[in-house]
């Protein structure tokens, strides 16, 4: 299958799953509500990121078959990806417990880490792939809270990452990109089908487990990975920590990263435009200095989280401004 076919293909699974899905959830009355700790004022429905689940698993399958020499690796990632998919949608359905979740999300962690280590016998690897998977399965989840911006951040990230982690990293992150892209007008600029915990757990375990196969192929892009993946990390970290620091239950649902301030006080489609710009940048940062030597990599890594915090502070400055309603 040439690259402009697989593009399309999981497009059109992206495109139509969403449809499908967001029917499903009409008829099941799975919504979303408005309230204190949600930034949307209108009930919408949630689970359109197993339309992009879907299609991951599919083209997981096909490259299993069509390149059986990675079948170690690619089984790890389908059976952990569909564990992470499976509890989001059961989550989406009725409500689980926090730690439950994460339970799941470190046993597909653990498995997916475990074929990577039978594929390559690379310890590094296989520590990166359990990592990366579960912290950025929450972190999606953490940051999935206005319209498009869990979907588009995706979208970069993967983009980098499938030029740089070897021919299947490369087959899948465009089969993660071609499905969200499909799935994408259904949530931006005016959400009609949120992803729900099935959509921020398979974007998130997807970009990690890109991470992994990039830094298999070469260990500096786990340096590169971090330069698009700032804006999310930045905001999640520091969050998490002020939540911390102040005693809070920094496990449940909030309105405080620095995202929802801004989308208070600017709407939501100016800030997810505002994280594409600066993903955008860190993604063209990461393509120039993908030959550069480790040492000039890390200042500049250091300096993109050092502007990134500023940022972050920035945008906390809408505290105690007015909500605007997000009219989806």
């Amino acid at each position: 299958m040439s690259s402009t076919s697989w593009f399309l293909f999981h497009l059109l699974l992206g495109a139509v799953g969403a449809w499908i899905v967001r029917g499903y959830a009409r008829r099941r009355a799975l919504f979303d509500q408005p309230g204190e700790r949600r930034s949307h004022a209108v009930p919408t429905p949630r689970g359109g990121g197993a339309a992009i689940a879907a299609a991951l698993l599919v083209a997981t399958a096909w490259l299993a078959w069509r390149m059986p020499g990675y079948g170690p690796l690619l089984a790890g990632f389908g059976v952990g990806l569909a564990l992470v998919s499976l509890v989001g949608w059961i989550d989406d359905h009725r409500p689980l417990p926090a730690w439950t979740r994460l339970g799941v999300h470190v046993v597909a962690g653990a498995v997916f880490a475990l074929g990577s280590w039978i594929q390559s016998g690379d310890g590094l690897a296989a520590l990166v792939a359990f990592g990366a998977t579960v912290a950025l399965v929450n972190v999606w989840n953490f940051m999935d809270g206005i319209d498009g911006l869990a979907s588009t951040q995706a979208i970069l990230v993967a983009l980098v990452l499938a030029m740089l982690a070897g021919p299947v990293g490369s087959a899948l992150g465009i089969a993660l990109v071609a499905a969200t892209f499909g799935f994408l007008p259904w949530n931006f600029p005016r959400a009609r089908l949120f992803l729900g915990d099935v959509g921020s757990g398979t974007l998130g375990f997807a970009i990690g487990g890109l991470v992994a196969m990039a830094t298999a192929a070469d260990p500096r892009a786990l340096v590169l990975s971090l330069l698009p993946l700032s804006g999310f990390l930045v905001d999640t970290g520091l969050t998490l920590c002020r939540r911390m620091l102040n005693g809070e239950r920094w496990w449940q649902a909030h309105v405080s990263h620095a995202f929802q301030h801004a989308a208070r006080r600017h709407g939501h489609v100016p800030v997810t435009l505002a994280f594409a710009a600066w993903t955008a940048a860190m993604v063209a940062m990461a393509w120039m200095f993908r030959d550069m030597a480790v040492t000039p990599l890390t200042i500049a890594l250091l300096l993109s989280y050092a502007s990134g915090s500023v940022a972050w502070w920035l945008l906390r400055r809408s505290d105690g401004l007015p909500a605007m309603e997000n009219k989806e």
